[in-house]
């Protein structure tokens, strides 16, 4: 039992590390402060993985911050018809609805076409911060729809974002 769970946990790490390499590496030159929580982020996978193979502990970088919550511009968004090769970006307005500071600790993509940006500083009551996924449609064709997990401090953590497209040849 316990060398099944290594070797699937195993397995995920390595598509993890496959799939998001690109993400990674504009990540890295974001600052230290999300460099260290999205590093702290891939542990907690692996972890999560090798107990109970889901990734419900993802959430805990935030934990310390205090609950607040979000209203987001929209939480899907439809590109229409893009080429080929295009390399296309959203901006996804999210508002800190509650009474503490959002704290938005990490923006995970469901694959390594999908490049998240996000508002790192604290985004106090009131005030509104961004989220921006960049999508490379180099690799597809027809209707595709992709996603990325947002952390933060809300009660319902994460909140998924998503997008279509309709990639013409």
């Amino acid at each position: 039992m316990k060398k099944t769970l290594s070797i699937i946990a195993l397995s995920i790490i390595g598509f993890g590390l496959v799939s998001c390499k690109k993400e990674n590496k504009e990540t890295q030159s974001a600052e230290a402060v999300v460099t260290d929580s999205t590093a702290a982020g891939t542990p907690v996978t692996a972890d999560s993985a090798a107990t109970s193979v889901t990734e419900a502990p993802a959430a805990a970088p935030v934990s310390n911050a205090p609950s607040t919550s979000i209203a987001l511009s929209e939480s899907n968004f439809d590109f229409g018809k893009i080429k080929k090769g295009d390399k296309v970006e959203h901006v996804y307005e999210v508002t800190n609805t509650g009474k503490n500071p959002l704290v938005i600790s990490e923006v995970k993509p469901g694959c390594g076409c999908t490049a998240p940006d996000f508002t790192k500083e604290p985004i106090m009551p009131g005030k509104k911060g961004k989220i921006t996924l960049h999508f490379d449609s180099s690799n597809f064709d027809g209707n595709v729809q992709k996603y990325a997990d947002v952390f933060a401090n809300v009660e319902k953590a994460p909140i998924k974002l998503t997008f279509t497209a309709n990639i013409q040849p």
